[in-house]
Parts: structure tokens; sequence; C-alpha cells
């Protein structure tokens, strides 16, 4: 990966399995750099407009084989990257991340693809500034996304490797080998390992503590008294 330290800004990135709570922890990061006056800026997982509707029919058609859904993403994530990581932090803002690279390496490797060639395929990305882990139990993170999901989605509940007939069955054993994928990255890349399954305000309080040394001389927010949201993909 490209060094950070290239760029005035820093990218701060959440990883883990879904249900680690990892989505809430960076929006409450983002509204708290808001209040402090600096210029935040959201980068989310398949987001790209360029390949978003291609992505999408190919889930829908269950057409992406382990490979293909693994350029897809890479080519999403270059676009991003392009248009929406690098020109904040060359701008010197704060880039936050609802999953970077890391979720590729733990979805492309649960789904069989060579480890070596997932990490080359992604080697232009900037390296974050801080990435967190959010470390939770299987089954306290099934719990969560059990509980509150209506149903859950083919790719999604990895039901393209015939892990199980089942929908919820293949979910289970597919997070369970994206876990291990997880706890293999957290080690290689040093990623900064946060208890998930602590009170929320905790978690966020550890989370701000290690990103606070990392703010000075961070792009300041239009001080004009609105409350910005996050700057999506696709947006100007």
């Amino acid at each position: 990966m490209q060094p950070s330290e290239q760029y005035r800004g820093r990218l701060f990135v959440v990883e883990g399995i879904d249900g680690s709570g990892k989505s809430t922890q960076i929006d409450l990061l983002y509204k708290w750099l808001l209040s402090r006056g600096h210029a935040a800026f959201f980068s989310e997982w398949n987001s790209s407009p360029l390949v978003k509707r291609t992505t999408s029919r190919g889930k829908r058609r269950h057409l992406l084989q382990p490979l293909t859904f693994s350029l897809t993403h890479a080519t999403d994530f270059a676009d991003r990257t392009e248009r929406s990581i690098i020109p904040p932090l060359q701008a010197g803002a704060a880039v936050l991340a609802d999953r970077y690279v890391y979720t590729a390496f733990a979805r492309d490797g649960a789904r069989g693809c060579d480890p070596a060639w997932i990490r080359e395929l992604y080697s232009f990305a900037v390296r974050p500034t801080v990435g967190f882990y959010f470390r939770v139990p299987l089954d306290v993170a099934l719990d969560r996304i059990l509980s509150g999901r209506p149903e859950l989605k083919w790719y999604e509940a990895g039901m393209d490797l015939g892990l199980a007939d089942d929908v919820v069955a293949s979910f289970k054993l597919f997070q369970a080998r994206i876990l291990e994928e997880y706890e293999r990255i957290v080690e290689e890349f040093g990623l900064t390992v946060i208890d998930g399954t602590l009170p929320i305000g905790v978690q966020q309080q550890q989370v701000r503590e290690i990103v606070e040394p990392y703010l000075d001389g961070l792009l300041s927010r239009p001080d004009d008294g609105r409350i910005y949201r996050p700057l999506r993909e696709g947006e100007a």
C-alpha cells in the first residue's frame, strides 16, 4: 500500500464482520470531528457510481463468481480512491472509510481467492492513518444481524459458495470464514483492535483518544453555522 504521509489529510477506516458495530462508531466519529471544526468525508464500500449498476445487476442475477466478484469490487475501490479518497486527503481533510481494502482481503479470502493476489490487486491503496478492527464473538454479531434483518441477501449469506442450502446456515458458515480471515489480517497489518462488546460510548471514547493525536493541522470545515452531512460518492 502507498504511504499516507504524503498527504496533508488523515485516513481513518473501520473494519469488522457484519454486526460488529463499526458503522455506528464511524458515524459517531464523523459527528465528533465536525463538532471539533474539522472537514471530514465518508467513503463507503461498494458505492462507486462507475460500477454500482453493473455490480447490482450481477448480484441480482447471481452472475458473479469469486474472481469476478473480487475484480468488480477492486474496480469500485479504485474509482473511489481516485475520486473521493485522495482528493480530500490532498486538501488536508479527514477521510473516514466504512470498510476498506481489508474487507476485500477478508471476504475474497473467504471465497477462496489467493491472498497474495488480492493484496497485489489493491497495492495502489493508501495505507490508513489508523485502521480500526471491531472485534466481536461470532454469536454476538450473528444475533445482532439476524434479529434486525427481514431477510439476508444471497451473496451476503455466501450462497454462491454452496456452504449450505439454508440461507441462515450459509450466512453463519460464511461469516465464520470471514472472521478467521480478519483475525489473520489484524496481525498482518497491525490494525487497532476495539472490543465491540463494550458499551457504544466506551468504544467511541477509545476511538477518539486514538484519533485525536492525528488531528493537528487538518482542514477546517466552513464556519457558516450549518451541519454538514457526509459527502457520498458521486456527489460534488
